[in-house]
């Protein structure tokens, strides 16, 4: 029973750890092709200008989740209390991150003056596509935040319950069965007899 509902765990983790993992991929293609588009301006040129602050904060942030993606499904694999504890604090942070720039935007009527001036113009298209399609970013940021904290809630589940040294999930009954010495069918097979040769002259 302590097996079955450790793989189910171990499953809902990896599930849902994928969404947080799309998440990361989504933001990283974003993030080439803004730099795709600031390149192929005649203006520009490679080896003269430095992409942004918006595209490499953009970049970097989709690769540190898909980092923190990675980082769960192998701690969700392996069930290491180490590994658990890493994932959690990487989840931690990424909680902390989103909820100090929610309570900027939405307490400070003068956020934008935060954050340095962006000369592609992406950073206004971003600001102009939230305020758009503000209840569809709405609901998928509650999605994303809602994933973050199962996945912390599942990964101390798991951090308690411990690593397992039994039966792996994904091993086949017939594997279960071949692993365990099978003592009552062993044929006790009698001493040989040795022939004295002295008795037979």
């Amino acid at each position: 029973m302590g097996t079955l509902m450790r793989c189910c765990l171990q499953s809902i983790l990896k599930l849902v750890n994928s969404v947080i993992g799309m998440v990361g991929i989504g933001m990283v293609l974003y993030s080439l092709w803004m730099i795709r588009v600031y390149y192929k301006h005649p203006n520009v040129h490679w080896t003269d200008h430095s992409p942004p602050w918006f595209i490499c904060v953009s970049l970097g942030l989709g690769v540190f989740v898909c980092f923190v993606s990675c980082s769960g499904h192998v701690a969700a694999e392996t069930s290491n209390g180490h590994c658990l504890s890493c994932y959690m604090f990487f989840i931690f942070l990424l909680i902390a991150m989103e909820a100090a720039i929610t309570a900027d935007v939405f307490l400070n009527r003068n956020w934008e003056e935060d954050f340095p001036k962006d000369p592609t113009g992406r950073f206004e298209s971003f600001k102009n596509f939230l305020r758009s399609n503000f209840e569809m970013c709405e609901w998928i940021g509650f999605v994303v935040v809602a994933a973050e904290g199962l996945c912390m809630f599942l990964s101390m589940i798991l951090r308690a319950l411990g690593p397992d040294h039994g039966i792996y999930c994904d091993r086949d009954e017939e594997n279960m069965y071949a692993t365990v010495p099978l003592l009552g069918n062993q044929v006790h097979q009698a001493p040989p007899y040795f022939a004295d040769p002295l008795l037979h002259k």
